[in-house]
């Protein structure tokens, strides 16, 4: 059985637990939040190879780090990834525009406001400049999504899935004003209601 390094709070390690869930796929989960014993005990035993979570662990000698990797492996031969190379490619994009460029900004912000250890970082300087950038990419994908259910042809991809980690919390964690983008929150209504969904603290 797959084993999942995962922490809690963390949308990088919530979008892999949610295209499991969604997949329905068994695996043993091990939570390593922040500052607690589990993340020492993980990277005392090498674990992380990365030194972070999400870090997979296949049931075999291999293991798989980063999130959207991860997300790819696990998305393989599925309808998660299009068949079309050329959407596939769309999709990738929207991966790499994930990890580039949205969880820079969406993500730093909610870490600032919601870990402790990151509270001396959160002057209201960087918090307004966050904001304005992050408004920028909320943009980005409201633009992307109007007048369309998902963001990469007709059903829903992995660019969806790895999109939805953290933007799914900017408002309740990030404090952003998600009601100038009304096309991303019926995209946001869509995702929580399809079988098998979990939430971040599911």
């Amino acid at each position: 059985m797959m084993t999942l390094y995962s922490m809690p709070s963390s949308g990088n390690s919530y979008k892999v637990r949610l295209l499991l869930a969604l997949q329905g796929r068994a695996y043993q989960c091990i939570d390593v939040e922040y500052d607690t014993e589990a993340l020492a005990k993980a990277h005392e035993s090498g674990a992380l190879p990365f030194g972070k979570a999400p870090t997979l662990h296949l049931g075999d000698d291999r293991v798989l780090g980063e999130s959207n990797a991860i997300l790819f492996w696990l998305g393989e031969g599925s309808d998660f990834i299009p068949q079309d190379a050329f959407a596939r490619a769309q999709m990738l994009s929207w991966m790499f525009w994930e990890q580039n460029q949205h969880e820079g900004v969406i993500a730093v912000r909610a870490a600032l406001l919601h870990y402790a250890h990151r509270k001396p970082e959160a002057t209201p300087q960087r918090l307004a400049d966050l904001l304005e950038r992050g408004n920028a990419l909320l943009q980005v994908m409201e633009d992307a999504l109007k007048g369309r259910n998902w963001l990469v042809g007709d059903a829903i991809s992995l660019a969806d899935i790895c999109l939805y980690a953290y933007t799914h919390t900017a408002e309740s964690r990030g404090g952003f004003d998600l009601s100038p983008f009304p096309a991303l929150g019926a995209w946001l209504d869509r995702i929580a209601a399809l079988d098998g969904y979990v939430g971040l603290d599911g």
